[in-house]
């Protein structure tokens, strides 16, 4: 077995083979003066089981396109099985034809990981979990909620409700108000484009409650923000929000920084550098996506990794 990094989130890459007890293994990544990649695979991988770390976040782009170079790299060097380890799957808001004469760009993006020579794909809290079907090759789909639960089972949180800032998050939110056996509520919002959101109501009680937010991504920070602001005027005491994926841009600092939110609670399947002035706490899925990755190359099952008490965490 060998793992190999791209650019976009090597120190998570280094941790997952830290987790396991093998070393990253070597390859050249580099541009042509005109921008173009290049990539050179150091090592012999013929007849090997190769997995490749590649979170999909900006620049988006260029990212995307160096794992399809480092796939057609190793599949020309007769890698026995490529699997792409996607912590973060970019472009899985387009999961849909949701106005006229518009692309369906995940499934565009499934169908370049496999035509790159992908044999499977490991990734992380899919915006839209269907996108598993747009694949014909096996993918096996994690959830980062049992490394937040450790962390939110530590603070001991009472009278605690946590809160859907929307309803397409709702089936999420439910799974950790079982794991933490909290009351649930929802925030009803309208968007009115990709940056801004109109909040409308909240259905469930949370006056005099300690609340926390739950969504699989944010970049704006604008669901976020809204939903805290009319959950603190409906009486909420401490609110944290917990996401997956915090792509975080100027925007979205800006708004965290003046939102009601106390805590960001999120992971590193993204890089991102520290914040002056934002409590942000980011918790490592390494470990998880370690020893998935090792049950993968043993034929073993994943399922585990994403039940608890009995059920499924998402």
């Amino acid at each position: 077995m060998k793992i190999f990094s791209g650019t976009s989130n090597r120190p998570l890459a280094q941790a997952i083979c830290d987790n396991i007890g093998i070393p990253l293994s070597n390859c050249t990544i580099d541009a042509f003066p005109d921008g173009e990649t290049f990539v050179k695979i150091n090592e012999n991988v013929r007849g090997e089981d190769v997995f490749i770390v590649q979170s999909t976040c900006p620049p988006t782009n260029h990212h995307l396109m160096e794992m399809f170079i480092m796939m057609d790299a190793l599949k020309r060097s007769s890698a026995r099985r490529i699997t792409g380890v996607m912590p973060f799957y970019g472009y899985a808001r387009q999961d849909r034809k949701d106005q006229p004469r518009v692309p369906i760009t995940a499934k565009l993006v499934a169908n370049l990981i496999v035509a790159s020579g992908a044999d499977r794909v490991l990734t992380m809290d899919l915006h839209a979990q269907q996108i598993q079907g747009f694949f014909d090759i096996p993918v096996d789909h994690l959830y980062a909620s049992p490394v937040t639960f450790a962390y939110l089972k530590k603070k001991n949180l009472k009278d605690l409700v946590v809160v859907s800032p929307d309803v397409g998050g709702l089936k999420m939110a439910h799974a950790y108000s079982q794991m933490l056996s909290a009351d649930l509520a929802i925030v009803a919002k309208r968007r009115k484009s990709a940056s801004e959101v109109e909040t409308m109501a909240v259905i469930g009680e949370i006056d005099g409650k300690n609340v926390l937010l739950v969504d699989d991504l944010t970049e704006t920070a604008g669901t976020l923000a809204t939903a805290a602001a009319v959950l603190k005027k409906n009486g909420a005491k401490q609110i944290l929000a917990t996401v997956s994926h915090a792509i975080l841009n100027d925007l979205g600092i800006d708004r965290l920084k003046k939102s009601a939110i106390d805590e960001l609670i999120t992971t590193d399947t993204v890089p991102r550098p520290a914040i002056d002035g934002l409590r942000i706490t980011t918790l490592s899925v390494a470990g998880l996506l370690g020893e998935a990755i090792k049950r993968i190359h043993n034929n073993a099952s994943v399922t585990s990794l994403f039940e608890f008490k009995g059920g499924r965490t998402s």
